[in-house]
């Protein structure tokens, strides 16, 4: 790693001039061997001392050395080399930390039932160099001025030692001489020296100068140093830079670029990655490399396959792709074709069977992962001689028969109406394995559920209580729903009981408890039911239980708590039911003249206090071009527990206002982890105050009037946590002065924290007993099944967990650490 950083910075050192033709290692003097030798050893710390070292030779606190002169190219023009590109990350990681996502490792975290499982030689190695266009650089010593080479070779050492705001100053009272072609040495003796960031800031300064013209060499070059850093975002700003020039990037750019969003974690990059991909071959007509289209195809499979299986074309698409490029095809792309394939909703039989066909003609054997993914296919069919078949096939293969496999073959007997050959299919799976799983329990109790299977459903709810394995809720859940069909409404409300002792409150559950209450009349006991519903944010209510209690109360003639639920649902935008809307009209029109519009839309002080939380904890706000109207984006993590419960709660409390494709069309109370606002022009306020135009996310300098109890609250669900030695840490993004005024605010009401800066994350660390006050504070308004997890201290948001040590007494990390 050393060695191979020395040697590129080697090949950026300008040699003597010369009129001979030297080798290239009798081009480096030997002062200048020795300085190699000294910076090979001192690689790891150089980076951290060389801003201080400039800052002290400015301010002349260390002996003065001699003017600074860079030594000229042995020809009139110098080509920066493009560096060779190795396999898929590494040239593109080695300057990243030692987390980043590499292409011989894992993207996620993956577990048998979840993920595609590739074989370990899928990694493939590919030593394709890409070409990128050469840069030319006059150098000082061909510049005919004194003052202006002077001039240059002081910015050359000035510049890497300030912060963005003092060096565009600096800049700027250098406009009456600087021109194109000096501006252009800056940048790239900054990537010479590695201060890519500081490059990026002269290129971005260069443009808005009334001499720019655009220098495509120099766009390519630095954008693909800044993806190589991981700076995903200012690499795409270059790429889109270079694209509103009308020209078509480099194979290099639109590679690293993909390489970077890969490489990132966050929400919406594989995505990016994907448009990038598909750019790059239909509009640069680029053939990527063998180990850019195994690494993407391996991104889109890495997810659980409820998530991944809306990536089929996209698959298809690289498949195509290899196929047509005649690239060798690894048996894993097949594999993970057919596992995509086998997750959609509607089975293309004749797709899969030409895979496995391509498989066969190859003479590659079917896996154990291939075979799985038949069963699941003749799942969803009801296919059962297939599955027998593949079945008989997964008997003799050399891997251990995974769980999941007994599954899919009792769901393919439940589809032809045979639910006790599932329920021997299970027993049978109990004899394999020893014992079944938690899904395997799950689906046989769901079989001979809707089978009507009572006492055979009952037996199994038994010992999987007594198994004590989790979660049990779906299993209650089919059970009641059973029950309420044979009118068996005392089982309902024993099962009721049961769930809430063993499993944490759900929605569903209380909706079709609150079905059974309704059907036989017990309305008191309906509406206290509601009521909790509605009072505890962990449950909440939906369309389901209001029509429900709506019902309830027009058939008893309670038209004033009729009414009331009317305004509701017109408030959260929940649809009516058409009988009981015919009914509703005679009971408004008794009491109003006009039958109650929809409310127009707007937020009430409770939802505006949660928003701003939630703005400080990350959330984000997207815009139009104009500016006109915005979005909110709610992201939540599917690894947090904390966000799987809060995303309920803010989903009902922001219904009215969600997009229609944020809605579960199905009447499912399962609520996704990510969903959107429809575009209005009533979040330009939240908008200009949190996420103004320049993309990133700011706070606000009237956060004064906004940091309340509440705020402070759903700060803390969606963006903090609590170790296990109490302190509490809040995650926030933005500038340091806004992150002061935040401290300020605190201090004022009696609450004291410290702060330590990650990157473009500032955590604020509220230690001792600042975290007690802080917890008196917003106990209030934190939800009751949240309540556990972070008083004792539950997992931590981006994955970080308590064991990871954030050290408030250390100095913050600089700038340079900062990831886009």
């Amino acid at each position: 790693m050393l060695l191979s950083r020395a040697q590129e910075l080697s090949a950026f050192t300008l040699s003597p001039l010369s009129n001979s033709n030297p080798s290239p290692n009798k081009a480096v003097t030997t002062p200048m061997r020795t300085a190699l030798t000294i910076l090979r050893s001192l690689a790891p710390s150089l980076h951290h001392h060389r801003r201080r070292l400039l800052l002290l030779h400015s301010l002349s606190l260390i002996t003065p050395s001699p003017p600074l002169t860079l030594p000229p190219f042995r020809s009139k023009h110098r080509r920066l080399p493009a560096l060779p590109l190795s396999s898929f990350v590494e040239h593109v990681a080695d300057e990243t930390d030692s987390d980043a996502v590499r292409e011989t490792g894992d993207f996620s975290q993956r577990s048998e039932s979840d993920a595609f499982d590739f074989d370990a030689s899928f990694d493939s190695t590919d030593l394709k160099r890409l070409k990128s266009p050469p840069l030319e650089v006059r150098e000082l010593e061909e510049l005919p001025e004194q003052w202006r080479r002077s001039k240059l070779a002081w910015l050359c050492k000035e510049l890497p030692a300030h912060k963005a705001g003092m060096l565009i100053r600096v800049l700027n009272a250098q406009r009456k001489w600087i021109r194109q072609e000096d501006a252009t040495y800056l940048a790239v003796h900054c990537m010479r020296i590695r201060e890519n960031e500081t490059g990026f800031r002269v290129y971005k300064w260069m443009m808005h100068q009334h001499w720019f013209r655009f220098d495509f060499a120099l766009a390519t070059k630095l954008a693909d140093f800044m993806g190589k850093e991981r700076k995903y975002l200012k690499c795409r700003e270059i790429f889109d830079d270079i694209m509103n020039q009308g020209r078509v990037p480099g194979e290099s750019t639109f590679h690293i670029l993909i390489v970077a969003y890969l490489s990132s974690t966050g929400q919406g990059f594989l995505e990016e990655a994907c448009g990038i991909y598909n750019r790059m071959i239909q509009l640069g007509g680029y053939k990527p490399r063998l180990s850019l289209h195994n690494s993407l195809f391996r991104a889109l499979v890495s997810k659980p396959g409820g998530s991944s299986k809306h990536y089929l074309k996209q698959a298809e698409f690289i498949f195509h792709n290899m196929a047509s490029s005649g690239l060798e095809i690894h048996k894993d792309i097949y594999g993970g074709l057919i596992w995509l394939h086998s997750y959609q909703d509607t089975i293309d039989k004749e797709r899969i069977a030409s895979l496995r066909a391509e498989l066969q003609a190859a003479g590659i054997q079917e896996s154990r992962e291939v075979l799985v993914s038949i069963l699941r296919a003749c799942s969803k069919e009801g296919d059962v001689q297939e599955a027998e078949g593949t079945w008989l096939k997964l008997i003799h293969c050399d891997d251990s028969i995974p769980s999941q496999a007994f599954v899919y073959r009792m769901e393919v007997y439940a589809k032809v109406g045979q639910p006790l050959k599932s329920l021997e299919i299970f027993r049978g799976m109990q004899e394999h394995l020893g014992s079944p799983s938690v899904v395997a329990y799950h689906k046989v109790i769901e079989v001979l559920s809707k089978a009507q299977e009572t006492e055979l459903a009952e037996s199994l709810m038994k010992e999987f209580t007594e198994s004590s394995l989790k979660p049990l809720m779906p299993s209650f859940i089919n059970l009641m729903d059973m029950y309420i069909i044979l009118d068996l409404h005392d089982k309902v409300e024993s099962t009721f009981s049961q769930s809430l002792e063993k499993c944490r409150p759900n929605r569903t559950i209380y909706n079709i408890y609150l079905d059974s209450l309704v059907k036989t009349g017990n309305i008191e006991k309906a509406e206290e039911i509601f009521n909790e519903m509605l009072s505890n944010g962990a449950i909440g209510v939906n369309t389901r239980s209001s029509n429900t209690i709506l019902s309830a109360y027009l058939s008893i003639g309670e038209y004033v708590k009729a009414e009331k639920i009317y305004d509701l649902m017109c408030q959260k935008k929940y649809d009516i039911e058409s009988p009981l809307m015919e009914k509703l009209d005679y009971v408004l029109s008794l009491s109003r003249k006009v039958v109650k519009k929809p409310m127009s839309l707007k937020l009430s002080k409770e939802q505006r206090e949660i928003l701003v939380g939630l703005l400080l904890g990350g959330l984000r706000i997207e815009s139009d071009e104009e500016r006109r109207k915005h979005a909110i984006r709610f992201e939540f993590s599917e690894n947090l527990e904390t966000h799987s419960i809060l995303k309920r709660h803010v989903y009902d409390q922001y219904h009215e206002w969600l997009a229609s494709f944020s809605k579960p069309n199905d009447g499912s109370d399962d609520i996704p982890f990510q969903f959107a606002t429809i575009s209005h022009s009533y979040l330009g306020f939240f908008a200009d105050q949190f996420w103004p135009k320049g993309g990133q996310p700011v706070i606000p300098k009237l956060i004064h009037r906004w940091l309340s109890p509440r705020v402070l609250a759903y700060w803390y669900m969606f963006a903090g946590y609590r170790t296990s030695s109490g302190n509490i840490l809040l995650k926030v993004k933005g500038s340091q002065e806004g992150v002061e005024r935040i401290v300020k605010i605190l201090k004022a009401k009696s609450l004291d924290c410290k702060v330590k800066r990650k990157g473009r994350v500032f955590w604020l660390g509220f230690l001792g007993s600042n975290s007690t006050w802080f917890w008196k504070l917003v106990q209030p308004y934190i939800l009751d099944d949240l309540r556990d997890f972070l008083e004792a201290g539950g997992k931590s948001v981006d994955g970080m967990s308590e064991d990871q040590d954030i050290n408030f007494d250390s100095r913050s990390d600089s700038d340079d650490a900062a990831l886009d």
